[in-house]
């Protein structure tokens, strides 16, 4: 097919959002051999990651490859790129790559690194991707699994997991970002490697919150567990593959981001467990934690097809509801008393 590139030819890849993780694939893709044009909104950031190979605001300390031209003018970022990657936050993804939509070259694949659901929609980022650019599901990729930015910035080993409903564009997407230290791995469900992503953020919320309070590794493991569960649950509901849980893009990815201090939604969850308002919490967080919007969208579309789903409930009462976090605890602790696992909870 056209994205079976050869080995030796270059992938031309853009870009979209210089924060922390788009700053970080941009290097990966860069690392893999592509030529990589990375565009953003901040002016001095595109100009200090070009000149200077860093990105202090959002990557302190890290030195970038060469290879990375970034830049505010995304016609110039996108102009004769085949791989478009989009890292800017989900809620504000569908405007900002509808006025974007007239520089993607035809025949481009994009990548989604969004992990979120849309708030008045309750659309997946891949699907918000394909609206917005105007392209079919067989051209949006995602990736996603255990990719904490600052430690792949770093090149500590990890693997991921890119899909995509057309196996040829996952193994293009797979190749162009494949190196050293970053090891993709491909599948065709969609729907279940991005539930896990939107998801896992608004556990780690959970455990966070928890943690503030002063719980410790049993509640931990235990919020970590039933909320594999509940992330289970509602993919199986929406026709995901059972196999893409207990994976990199679920288990995995569940497992890194609620036990890091890297992790934003953790970090946040933390603070308010530890008595924060939710505008104090995401000021001392600082930068975006996709699980505080994206909760209140994973609820709806659980409720949408039956899914019960406490944790994430308990989530939403406790940031948007004012329910005080004991009560939460409380809450998910007097449930009624039912035999583990999935099948006697359907």
């Amino acid at each position: 097919m056209a994205h079976d590139t050869a080995p030796d030819e270059r992938v031309v890849a853009a870009v979209l959002g210089s924060g922390s993780w788009g700053t970080t694939f941009a290097a990966v893709l860069a690392d893999a051999g592509c030529e990589v044009r990375l565009w953003g909104r901040d002016a001095e950031v595109a100009e200090q990651i070009t000149t200077r190979r860093r990105n202090d605001k959002r990557l302190s300390g890290i030195e970038l490859p060469a290879g990375i031209a970034a830049t505010t003018d995304a016609a110039q970022a996108l102009a004769g790129a085949g791989l478009v990657v989009v890292a800017i936050p989900s809620q504000v993804a569908r405007a900002t790559l509808e006025q974007l939509r007239p520089h993607v070259e035809p025949g481009a694949v994009a990548v989604s690194l969004m992990k979120g659901v849309e708030l008045s929609t309750d659309r997946r980022m891949s699907e918000v991707v394909a609206e917005a650019l105007d392209l079919p599901a067989g051209r949006v990729a995602v990736v996603s699994g255990p990719n904490l930015a600052r430690e792949i910035a770093h090149r500590q080993p990890t693997a991921t997991v890119v899909s995509c409903v057309d196996e040829d564009v996952a193994r293009y997407v797979a190749r162009a970002c494949s190196s050293a230290y970053f090891r993709p791995y491909t599948n065709q469900d969609v729907v279940g490697v991005e539930l896990c992503g939107a998801v896992k953020n608004v556990i780690a919320l959970a455990v966070g919150i928890a943690q503030g309070r002063g719980f410790g590794y049993n509640t931990t493991a235990t919020v970590i567990t039933r909320g594999l569960v509940e992330i289970t649950r509602l993919g199986l509901a929406l026709g995901a593959d059972a196999e893409t849980f207990p994976g990199l893009a679920g288990l995995g990815d569940l497992v890194a981001t609620c036990s890091s201090p890297l992790s934003r939604n953790h970090t946040l969850g933390k603070h308010v467990g530890q008595g924060m308002s939710l505008d104090e919490a995401v000021a001392a967080t600082g930068g975006t934690a996709e699980g505080v919007k994206s909760c209140r969208s994973v609820l709806e579309l659980a409720q949408s097809v039956g899914v019960e789903m406490p944790i994430t409930a308990g989530v939403v009462a406790v940031l948007h509801e004012g329910m005080p976090v004991d009560e939460m605890a409380r809450g998910l602790l007097s449930r009624p008393q039912k035999a583990e696992g999935l099948s006697a909870e359907r």
